[in-house]
């Protein structure tokens, strides 16, 4: 009986271990987890503002804030599109966080070249094109956009941050739990960190 015992306490550590690590890796963040300001970005890959947002504040940002360990910066999904969604997934088959920031920023600044047109097929090797850049196996990249979990992990955290943060357009930014609603410029962000620190 205590044997019995043993093992399922094994079993229900493990499972509450990967359940864990599930959890931490559906959010896609950058930065120490103890920062004291965390900023959300809500934003959907094919949202030429998101993309703007990312290469005209995040570089920065990560120089000045993100790398001091300052702040916590979080990508989180919103696709308004078919197209998005794929791109997020791709973004989430990659292995380490770091890669998926240097594709995240890949991704973007190649917007205009793959989230055109509607054959869905044309978009997605357009998505994996960019993916094979970063040593991306395309067996495994298909596998990933065959992969209704992923799917629906993406899409279940687009209903919840509707729920709870009422996202009207993207990109809709947080600082620290507060909707940041000034002008996409560095000058203008890192004041309304620096306010918060």
């Amino acid at each position: 009986m205590k044997e019995i015992v043993k093992i399922f306490y094994k079993t229900l550590f493990l499972i509450l271990v990967i359940f864990s690590v599930n959890v931490h890796g559906k959010i896609l963040s950058s930065g120490d987890a103890d920062a004291k300001v965390t900023v959300k970005v809500f934003s959907s890959l094919t949202c030429p503002a998101c993309a703007n947002f990312h290469s005209e504040i995040y570089y920065d940002l990560k120089k000045d804030f993100i790398d001091t360990g300052l702040v916590k910066f979080e990508h989180h999904p919103f696709p308004l599109d078919l197209a998005a969604l794929n791109a997020e997934i791709i973004l989430r088959c990659s292995i380490t966080n770091e890669k998926k920031f240097e594709l995240l920023g890949a991704i973007y600044k190649k917007q205009n070249s793959w989230a055109v047109g509607s054959d869905i097929n044309r978009i997605n090797d357009s998505i994996k094109k960019i993916g094979l850049e970063f040593n991306m196996k395309d067996e495994k990249m298909n596998n990933c956009l065959k992969n209704d979990r992923s799917q629906d992990e993406i899409l279940n955290q687009r209903i919840e941050a509707q729920k709870k943060y009422k996202i009207q357009s993207t990109p809709t930014i947080f600082i620290n739990e507060k909707k940041y609603s000034g002008k996409v410029n560095y000058k203008q962000f890192k004041k309304a960190i620096e306010r918060n620190l």
